[in-house]
Order: C-alpha cells, then sequence, then structure tokens
C-alpha cells in the first residue's frame, strides 16, 4: 500500500491544477519498473499534462479532487507497485497514434491521512484506482489515474 505521507494539496474546493503539473514535470524524462510485470513505464511531457488537465481531473471535486492532487507526490511507487495489469483496446480517433497498439490498466491501493485541524493525524484513508499506461510502438507512456474511489473499512481498522 502506497502511502501519501504529506498533504501539500489541501483545498478541497479549488484544486491549483497548475501547481500539480508543476510538481509532475519533475518526472519528465524518467522510466519507472513495475516490480510485479517488469513493465518499464516512461512519464513524459504528455504525462505530466495528462494528469494535471485530464477530462477526469477537471470533473473531480471535493475530496476525490484533493486525493488525485497529493497522488502526484507518489506517482513512482504506484507505478512500481500496480497490479492486476489488463489490455484494453484503443477506441478513440483522438489517440490513433499515441495508443496504437492500446492501453494497459492496472489496480492500484493508495492511503492518505485524515488530520484534525490542529494538524494531527486522525487516521489513514484508502482508496484504490486506475492507473492508465499508453502504448504504442515507442514503447509505455504514464497516462492517467481514473476511478478513484474510497475504499470502505472494517470496524476498528485506522
Amino acid at each position: 500500500m502506497v502511502r501519501i505521507e504529506k498533504t501539500i494539496f489541501s483545498n478541497k474546493q479549488s484544486i491549483p491544477w497548475k501547481d500539480v503539473l508543476t510538481y509532475s514535470k519533475k518526472y519528465e524524462g524518467c522510466t519507472f519498473v513495475n516490480r510485479i510485470y517488469g513493465d518499464r513505464i516512461v512519464f513524459n511531457y504528455v504525462s505530466a499534462s495528462e494528469y494535471a488537465s485530464s477530462s477526469y481531473s477537471k470533473k473531480l471535486r471535493g475530496v476525490y479532487a484533493k486525493v488525485k492532487a497529493n497522488l502526484v507526490q507518489v506517482l513512482p511507487e504506484l507505478i512500481e507497485s500496480a497490479s492486476n495489469r489488463r489490455w484494453i483496446e484503443n477506441k478513440a480517433d483522438k489517440h490513433y497514434k499515441d495508443a496504437s497498439k492500446g492501453w494497459y490498466r492496472y489496480d492500484v491501493f493508495f492511503e492518505m491521512p485524515v488530520k484534525s485541524p490542529n494538524d494531527q493525524e486522525i487516521h489513514w484513508n484508502r482508496y484504490s484506482g486506475t492507473l492508465v499506461v499508453r502504448l504504442n510502438d515507442m514503447g509505455m507512456f504514464f497516462y492517467d489515474v481514473i476511478n478513484i474511489k474510497k475504499e470502505t473499512s472494517t470496524p476498528g481498522e485506522s
């Protein structure tokens, strides 16, 4: 389980997506290797832009927007630990070239702290999501994290 230790984007009402984009640019040119499948996934300039300005990101509100914005801090760990890889055929004309060989989707799991107003940690909320990777003749490229959902916890769990 990947942990987002620090909440750097804390406003649930108005996420500064330009700041998220700036943060994500530090991964440009990096290649991350998935521990389960050995997939070498490249994070490029398109990856940074898509993560921060995708239609999925623009639709997010409240806690899910806050979670996705803060998830940018642990994208390398998320890619490395992703599981349940499955291939999806590319069906969108707009991705004819950049995803000419389709898409991989992986399951990802992570947690984020819930803190009190005085910044004391209360507990960790667990989330799941779908890591999307596009495939083409040049390789595998990080695309986005979508379908973020809070996991239900069992009583007594923190």
